[in-house]
């Protein structure tokens, strides 16, 4: 008896031995990310171009070994970065989709951990144990242009049984030829996910996905779980409460699904929105603690010790977030009051280049919207929504925007203002002002599902809200939550 209470005093011992480091791991790698972020790549919009030199800094270097493993439709060449002398394999592929580039960002952190000097027991533990592949980009064409589906005008995760896309067959021989023991289904979701009966988004979201249509769970698929048990815990530290679970529903056509029936423990990851981070750099971060605190602990086999009915407790994802939510706003239609709340999403068009983009807003939704949330949420009771004016005097130029008091002009109910000399090419400004041409028409001002934003709030005859293409302004006293990007040109 009182030996097998001394086996249990030492397993005990070392269970929360192996807890605290790994909480240690992660706490310093929270800390220290600023060392090892790829500064060369801070903004959603990257292209095969601005990988292939970090790839290739790597080519040569003792411990790394860089293997092109694929040609996409248009020619790009598909790489794949591995490293570590372990016999268990860890496989990452990320952008799928050409515009869910959040891990392959986070990629480049983590090799740029691996290539530093820090943290050289956890890497050797790591390195010693796993043998780790990164398949950074495996949609270039769909990221030259930033969308979704590539050059045949296909969604590639749906192209696991046909394997018609030299893509896709290129992730599935790359899996193959591995037999990979995990695998990291890197991706990003849209940004109105929440979590699910919270105003909370859901910043990232997991699946470990069904390899049948009955959702049975093996051990492959049970390890795949505890992994995001873990993670799950570890992002709850730094974003309470935004972690979201995708319905596991079977899909025999994507990878995800067939990954985990192949034998390969399959973790997707989908990089949501976060509050103030347009391009993602905050969650980005999360990626890289996260994943590599995971790789940690498959490395270490704590994970082996984490009941998969807490994946369960992981809240569903939900699609009720807008961008701006008004609430409780009076409307006058044809001589009527009515109450609406009004929710606003800001889409993003891209340039020509599509390195940058500009936002165009609808109203995505109006009536009760009780059970939705905002990433801003005004409560506009006895606010009453007025169509805006159009400035009485028609400018020469957009530069001559400047000389106005734009607050001002806000301030006395003017949303609009003609300019004369309006090139072709342009489609939007910066100003918070809406720009007509000399013959546009402004349609009769009604607040319909898909049109575009744009009318005051006034409350007892003074303007003390505009909106503008979707952007909340407020018209009295400080400005200091004020965000804008762009307003709109009509012709």
């Amino acid at each position: 008896m009182l030996k097998r209470l001394l086996a249990l005093q030492a397993l005990l011992f070392f269970s929360c031995a192996s807890e605290a480091q790994t909480i240690n791991i992660t706490d310093t790698l929270y800390a220290t990310y600023g060392n090892y972020q790829e500064s060369s790549i801070r903004k959603r919009r990257i292209k095969h171009q601005d990988i292939q030199p970090l790839i290739d800094q790597y080519r040569g270097k003792e411990g790394y070994e860089i293997t092109k493993v694929g040609t996409s439709i248009e020619g790009r060449p598909l790489h794949l970065i591995s490293l570590g002398n372990g016999s268990t394999d860890v496989f990452l592929w990320s952008q799928m989709h050409g515009d869910e580039p959040t891990a392959t960002q986070a990629i480049f952190d983590i090799l740029n951990f691996f290539d530093s000097k820090d943290f050289s027991g956890e890497k050797k533990a790591m390195l010693d144990e796993l043998r780790i592949h990164f398949l950074p980009m495996l949609n270039p064409d769909g990221a030259e242009v930033f969308q979704r589906r590539n050059t045949l005008g296909i969604d590639i995760n749906r192209d696991a049984l046909r394997l018609q896309s030299p893509e896709g067959r290129t992730l599935k021989r790359v899996r193959d030829s591995l037999e990979a023991d995990f695998g990291f289904n890197l991706h990003d979701q849209s940004i109105y996910y929440n979590a699910e009966r919270t105003p909370k988004p859901a910043t990232i979201s997991y699946l470990a996905p069904a390899f049948n249509y009955e959702k049975d769970i093996n051990q492959v698929r049970a390890d795949a779980m505890r992994v995001i048990v873990f993670m799950n815990d570890i992002i709850q530290k730094y974003a309470p409460g935004q972690v979201g679970r995708y319905n596991d529903d079977f899909e025999p056509r994507a990878f995800g699904d067939n990954i985990q029936k192949w034998g390969t423990s399959t973790i997707l990851i989908e990089s949501g929105g976060f509050p103030g981070d347009t391009e993602k750099q905050e969650i980005r971060k999360l990626n890289y603690v996260s994943i590599l605190s995971a790789i940690y602990t498959i490395a270490t086999g704590q994970y082996k010790d984490i009941p998969i009915e807490a994946y369960e407790n992981i809240p569903e994802n939900d699609r009720k977030l807008f961008d701006l939510k008004l609430e409780g706003l009076s409307y006058n239609l044809l001589g009527n009051e009515y109450t609406l709340d009004l929710g606003i999403q800001r889409t993003e068009i891209d340039n020509s280049a599509h390195s940058d983009f500009w936002n165009r807003s609808t109203i995505a939704d109006q009536g009760d919207l009780s059970t939705f949330y905002g990433y801003q949420v005004l409560d506009a009771s006895g606010y009453t929504a007025v169509p805006g004016k159009i400035y009485p005097k028609t400018l020469n130029s957009l530069e001559a925007i400047k000389g106005l008091d734009l607050l001002q002009v806000l301030k006395d109910g003017y949303l609009y203002v003609r300019v004369a000399d309006l090139a072709k090419s342009n489609k939007f400004v910066q100003y918070p002002i809406n720009v007509l041409s000399t013959n546009y028409k402004i349609p009769e001002f009604r607040l319909t599902v898909d049109s575009n934003p744009n009318f005051l709030l006034q409350k007892n005859g003074i303007n003390e809200y505009a909106v503008v293409n979707g952007f909340l302004i407020p018209l009295q006293g400080q400005q200091k939550d004020f965000r804008f990007k762009n307003a709109l040109i009509l012709r």
